[in-house]
């Protein structure tokens, strides 16, 4: 058995009022103990937000405020959240944002956190790496390996999904070192990951877009991905045929 076999890690999810960290808030979450062939923990709950849940935010997770009238707050269940998730090697899909907004939560009510001191491991990049999906979204990937649907988009739902897609992009590394290893490095992407062109290879992308991409705050691995590719068109003089079909007709 290799190393990142034995390895425990902790998978978490947060449903969310909205994708701001520091002004949204979490209505449900998804707390999961596990190595690759055991489950240790588990823990869900859905959490009163305290604040109003915005319509757009409801046609996701279906989760409406009459579901979490009665529910406990964050500041009552957070505590728990924090003793189970300890030190050890946090797996989301994009899990810096959970890992944020935890933290954030935490600050706010005054609740004693080292989230942010915990590695972490981000299966939206290990997909990028695996390079084997056109589109990285977590439903996307459980279609692709062909993991069974877990229900609806709720936290523990994509936290049991999440676990499986882990365990498919991991294959190909022996130990949690290697695959840290991997992940250190901006990742170079095929195709981009999200707007108009989602799912479309860079090399196919206008260039005004991939410019304006460029120059926006996006994540390491789409500018540097964005950048290599405006850097191959100007070293080929593709400038020109880059930004109009038509140039060389």
């Amino acid at each position: 058995m290799t190393d990142i076999e034995k390895q425990k890690f902790i998978c978490i999810d947060c449903e969310t009022t909205g994708l701001d960290a520091q002004q949204d808030r979490i209505i449900e979450v998804a707390v999961m103990c596990f190595d690759a062939h055991t489950i240790y923990e588990q823990m869900e709950t859905l959490v009163n937000p305290e604040c109003p849940i915005p319509e757009t935010s409801i046609a996701i997770h279906h989760i409406t405020p009459e579901m979490v009238q009665d529910k406990p707050t964050i500041a009552q269940v957070l505590s728990d959240i924090l003793k189970m998730i300890g030190n050890h090697i946090i797996i989301g899909h994009g899990v810096g944002f959970d890992i944020d907004i935890l933290a954030i939560a935490a600050e706010r009510h005054g609740i004693p956190c080292t989230l942010r001191q915990n590695r972490f491991l981000d299966t939206l990049r290990m997909a990028r790496l695996y390079d084997g999906c056109p589109v990285n979204s977590l439903e996307q990937l459980r279609k692709h390996f062909n993991i069974p649907l877990e229900g609806a988009h709720r936290a523990m739902s994509d936290v049991i999904v999440n676990r499986e897609v882990f365990k498919h992009l991991a294959k190909r590394y022996k130990t949690t070192e290697q695959l840290f290893e991997a992940l250190s490095r901006p990742i170079l992407m095929t195709n981009m990951p999200l707007g108009k062109h989602k799912g479309r290879p860079l090399k196919e992308i206008p260039l005004q877009y991939l410019q304006w991409v460029a120059n926006k705050d996006f994540d390491q691995d789409l500018l540097f991905s964005v950048r290599n590719e405006l850097k191959r068109r100007k070293k080929g003089n593709q400038f020109g045929q880059a930004s109009s079909p038509f140039a060389n007709l």
